[in-house]
């Protein structure tokens, strides 16, 4: 791929620009198809969404004004009057419907000093988004004439509309800044305004296109906002550093007295083959998100397959096409201070650091003391796992505090105990106004009230024409905590069946915002297994496959694991317990999003193969010219220490710009992805891979009889020495492919 890339290079880098260009037009004229919510939850909740979808009925954009005073009740006219001027002032804005007085619906607290109004937006819920600002404006104005009294509003439309506003805004902030922070580092890694900018664009035009080809098959695999972030966090990692290392590699071998072409050569046989197994690698194991059968985990990992093979495409196509066009001026607009510092053959480069040389030298000293107080520091960062509790966060969890609609949201739940967010028994008969189900649904209220678990006000909603009815039951708890949850399993396994259940005909599965914590927990915990399972076996094949060793391929997956624990470790110790939260301006929640484990995990897995292919591949270069192992493994790290540390600070800033985001999941999912890396880069890539590595010594290339039969991957070309030209033919087919000067 690289040679024709470089003997085609006008037709490689137009066609990438068209195909770019082509792919986002496409993207963006079709349009994206949303995970829809029947899709997104599991169980009971998935099945509730379904039945009111195939009715044709919406769940309406419901709000709640709360209206408080600290020393009126709601008996007091002056506190009447504050009420009608909000149901008054609501409805006259033409955008709420069905406005319910809280001397209806009893909405009242039972100190008598709140009290609910009820209502609905007008339209669907992107409509409902749209028309919800009159209606908080309206409320607004009533909050402003008196100061004396809390008159907020909390809802469906008013929360949706802010998360999609901070989702835009938080998407364009990263963007921001995470581009700048990459060119940045990669000025500093290349001492060179052009080799700094190439893997950046070459990143942003991967992701480009893969976010039309998302959008383009939207139809058929629908996606997210979740997705669409993930793709931009993944996408700009790996396309950089898969830039990064072919770039290196190329002017590492033209610092070295190659020509031109073959040092294109060299750099896509070793680092292209490295972005190649690293890319698959990464594929495999986002593919393993497909098994937990959820839509919103289908989504995010189609995206970040899609992303993925686009970056990989890119940097073993049109990256050399363009380093065959620009020569040795990849090198123009040179920093001086910064290019004298990266100067290949200068003390830096050449042992790899000093940093690297000191941490290394003793490591392959005493390989074994190594291991032991590594391995023992990891464990220990991994320990706090034991205690990972996750669940969906809240709205108040995933907010940042001091938000007006957490504040709104504290308050309604402090007067109003589970109102916010009450279980939602959708039932389905064959006659829904039958005097049976008529009673059936008065004995679910009064049981409900009666059980010490829910408390009023019920709503019951009829739908006559539809056969359906919905009952609103307010649960005890936080939402997503054991009250919660013991109170939902008490409505599904006992009210529920005991009372509408035994009409015949009848379905009630039981949804809202606990029921869609507890299905999606329960649907995590049993497709876990499955996909670690999954991801950890085709991680293994994949790179016994690559490198043709037992222990390489066991190393990586035990050293992978090693760091995947540790970053679980970390997210459960600041994000659950609250250590060090405030440092990333926030605080410890109790909890982890349920769906953050296991990305992170698959994620981790793959991303993680970038250093551990580019490391090893260099070392068992070495080896296969004829090194013996150890020096192999002193020449394979500090030749690479350079590259490894540029492309895990890079990662590190991407990951870490999302750590700084309003929404609660992208904050663990950045700083879980940052930590991660971090260790890996660090502890598992300077120190156990070359401590085990060394422990191992010749049984690293041990590959039992049996397994011979593996196809072999190495690139199997010979390279000519540097300053020799032309090409050395690749060895008849059974000979020992020696690779010359690499």
């Amino acid at each position: 791929m690289g040679a024709w890339s470089a003997r085609h290079r006008k037709t490689a880098v137009f066609g990438w620009l068209i195909f770019v260009v082509l792919a986002a037009f496409l993207g963006g004229l079709h349009g994206s198809t949303e995970v829809k919510e029947s899709e997104a939850m599991p169980g009971q909740v998935s099945r509730a969404a379904r039945i009111l979808d195939d009715a044709g009925l919406k769940s309406p954009a419901s709000e709640t004004v709360l209206i408080q005073s600290a020393t009126l009740t709601s008996d007091a006219p002056a506190f009447r009057a504050v009420v009608e001027q909000v149901i008054a002032g609501v409805g006259a804005t033409g955008r709420a419907t069905d406005v319910r007085s809280p001397y209806d619906t009893r909405a009242v607290s039972a100190d008598g000093r709140s009290a609910l109004v009820q209502l609905n937006v007008r339209g669907e819920r992107d409509e409902a988004v749209e028309n919800v600002p009159a209606v908080l404006d309206a409320v607004a104005a009533v909050q402003k004439q008196h100061p004396d009294l809390t008159v907020v509003e909390l809802g469906d439309a008013s929360s949706g509309r802010w998360i999609d506003e901070q989702f835009s805004n938080d998407f364009a902030r990263a963007e921001w800044t995470a581009v700048p922070l990459a060119l940045g580092i990669l000025l500093v890694a290349f001492g060179a305004l052009v080799a700094a900018v190439l893997p950046v664009v070459l990143a942003i035009t991967a992701f480009v296109a893969a976010g039309g080809l998302v959008a383009l098959s939207s139809g058929l695999l629908h996606t997210s906002n979740n997705a669409s972030s993930v793709m931009l966090l993944v996408g700009l990692a790996v396309g950089v550093d898969y830039c990064l290392f072919y770039l290196r590699r190329e002017r590492e071998e033209r610092a070295a007295g190659h020509d031109l072409d073959t040092a294109l050569r060299i750099a896509a046989a070793t680092s292209g083959r490295a972005v190649l197994v690293s890319g698959v690698t990464v594929v495999v194991a986002m593919a393993g998100m497909f098994l937990t059968g959820i839509a919103e985990f289908q989504a995010m990992s189609y995206a970040t397959i899609v992303v993925v093979i686009t970056a990989v495409l890119g940097s073993l196509t049109v990256l050399p096409a363009l380093l065959s066009m620009l020569g040795d001026r990849v090198d123009k607009g040179r920093v001086p201070l910064l290019a004298r510092l990266r100067r290949p053959g200068s003390g830096s480069a050449a042992t790899g650091g000093r940093v690297w040389n000191a941490v290394l030298t003793p490591v392959l000293r005493r390989p074994l003391a190594a291991t032991v107080l590594a391995g023992t520091l990891l464990v220990g960062l991994a320990a706090p796992l034991v205690t990972m509790h996750t669940a969906n966060l809240t709205f108040q969890q995933q907010l940042p505090e001091g938000n007006a609609l957490v504040s709104a949201s504290q308050k309604i739940e402090a007067a109003f105990p589970g109102s916010p967010a009450p279980a939602s028994v959708v039932i389905k008969a064959a006659d829904i106004d039958s005097p049976a189900m008529t009673a059936a649904i008065a004995d679910l209220k009064a049981r409900a009230l009666a059980s010490g678990r829910m408390h009023g006000p019920v709503d019951v909603t009829v739908h006559p024409e539809k056969n359906i009815a919905t009952v609103d039951i307010p649960l005890n708890g936080s939402g997503n905590d054991a009250v919660s949850n013991a109170a939902l399993k008490t409505l599904r396994t006992e009210l529920v069946p005991a009372t509408v259940l035994k009409v015949p005909g009848t379905e009630a599965p039981v949804t809202g915002r606990t029921a869609g914590s507890y299905d999606f927990n329960d649907k995590m915990t049993g497709s876990m297994p499955l996909v670690f399972g999954f991801v950890v076996a085709f991680a293994f094949v994949l790179m016994l496959a690559s490198f043709r060793s037992l222990a390489v391929a066991a190393t990586a997956v035990v050293l992978n694991l090693l760091s995947v624990g540790a970053a679980y470790g970390v997210l459960t110790l600041v994000f659950q317990h609250g250590v060090g939260a405030s440092l990333l301006g926030t605080a410890g929640v109790g909890a982890v999003e349920s769906w953050v484990p296991l990305f992170l995990f698959v994620i981790l897995f793959g991303l993680s193969m970038d250093y551990h292919v580019f490391v090893v591949s260099r070392i068992k270069e070495g080896h296969d010219r004829g090194l013996p192992t150890r020096a192999a493994i002193a020449h394979g790290i500090r030749s690479t220490a350079g590259v490894v540390t540029s492309a895990a600070v890079i990662m590190v800033a991407v990951f870490a710009v999302f750590g700084t985001l309003s929404m609660q999941a992208m904050k663990q999912m950045g700083v879980g992805l940052a930590v991660a890396v971090l260790i890996d880069a660090t502890i598992i890539r300077a120190v156990l891979l070359p401590a085990v590595m060394t422990l191992l010594d010749d049984r690293n290339w041990y590959l039992p009889s049996w397994l011979r039969w593996l196809p072999d991957l190495s690139h199997g070309e010979s390279f000519p020495p540097p300053g020799a030209h032309g090409t050395v033919p690749a060895p008849a087919d059974g000979a020992r492919h020696r690779r010359v000067g690499v």
